[in-house]
């Protein structure tokens, strides 16, 4: 294998590890928005369906739904204008990097291929147990 071709597949590892931990700081930017969807923040029914025999009463209706707060305090306007304005440079970069390493696996290369599956595990395994640290 030639020396250019060793630091091509580098290059390619590189990037997909990159492209691994750049999905997780979206996901992490995304769970401290007012945006993002905690189970706690939906309706909870306060009476279970197994007591009702009709199908009308067995659907919860606006009444018998009680609202929980969600955990984290909304954002000041300044400042989820500011993190929206991040996630989208990030998902802009997120995108173009997953069409590169697209087109480096469309080269029909071997050893370019198992770079981006050695480097989307590589990455996997690093970067998603640190989003339960985060």
């Amino acid at each position: 294998m030639y020396p250019g071709m060793v630091l091509s597949v580098f290059v390619v590892f590189l990037l997909t590890v990159f492209y691994e931990l750049l999905k997780v700081s979206r996901v992490w930017l995304g769970s401290g928005s007012k945006f993002a969807r905690h189970p706690s923040a939906y309706a909870v029914p306060t009476s279970s369906r197994s007591e009702s025999t009709c199908v009308l009463e067995s659907s919860p209706s606006e009444s018998s739904l009680t609202t929980i707060e969600p955990a984290t305090p909304p954002l000041s306007n300044r400042n989820s204008w500011l993190l929206h304005v991040i996630q989208t440079v990030l998902h802009i970069l997120q995108v173009s990097l997953g069409y590169m390493l697209m087109l480096c696996v469309m080269s029909y290369n071997t050893w370019i291929f198992l770079g981006v599956i050695v480097g989307s595990v590589l990455g996997y395994f690093i970067s998603f147990p640190l989003l339960d640290k985060m």
